[in-house]
């Protein structure tokens, strides 16, 4: 079983959903032996924004748009070679960082990973399972701040659109609050990745 694991917070060893995507990472690499991981960190490694590159033979463009077009080309068949696909994906202004949104769009690829259709968009990138590890300052799930919560609507939104319907979040939310609302939020959502057995499941 191949698995893509992706981080995208700048913040290091502080980062609450690195250390939740290395969590559940560990969970598949001892329940399923077989996993190979392909691991890709979008802060230490960004990708540029997005912008378009000519359509033409890779060997007839400049050096640095072929580079462009050989790591949009790699980031795309990362994800479509992985079954399952970890995501460290912070919560930054109510949405999610840009690094993660740069990864994306060179994964929304039309006729490669959805196609439109006379009867609406169809995704094509279909049986995977995609695990959001999610990091919050404050309260969201569940509260009436929900409505400012962009990330995990668009995060859903985006890989529904590809075909991918099997989308799971574990979130440690309130972390900016106190050291101790912290630790606990970070327990929690441990918690929540040994019971789901996820590894198991897959």
């Amino acid at each position: 079983m191949k698995l893509l694991q992706l981080d995208s917070s700048p913040l290091g060893t502080h980062s609450v959903t690195r250390e939740l995507t290395a969590a559940v990472v560990a969970q598949y690499r001892r329940d399923r032996p077989d996993t190979v991981v392909t691991y890709r960190d979008l802060a230490a490694d960004p990708l540029p924004h997005w912008t378009p590159l000519p359509q033409a033979a890779l060997d007839t463009l400049a050096p640095e748009q072929r580079t462009a077009v050989e790591r949009n080309e790699a980031a795309l068949q990362e994800f479509l070679g992985a079954d399952v696909i970890v995501i460290g994906a912070p919560m930054y202004n109510f949405g999610i960082p840009s690094q993660l949104k740069a990864w994306i769009d060179r994964i929304a690829v039309a006729g490669r990973t959805f196609r439109y259709t006379a009867q609406g968009p169809e995704g094509l990138a279909g049986g995977k399972r995609v695990i959001v590890l999610s990091g919050r300052g404050g309260f969201y799930a569940g509260t009436p701040l929900q409505s400012a919560d962009f990330q995990e609507s668009y995060l859903r939104q985006v890989f529904g659109f590809l075909g991918i319907g099997d989308v799971q979040f574990i979130r440690a939310e309130g972390i900016g609050i106190s050291t101790e609302q912290r630790a606990a939020s970070l327990a929690a959502a441990h918690a929540q990745i040994e019971g789901a057995g996820l590894a198991r499941a897959a």
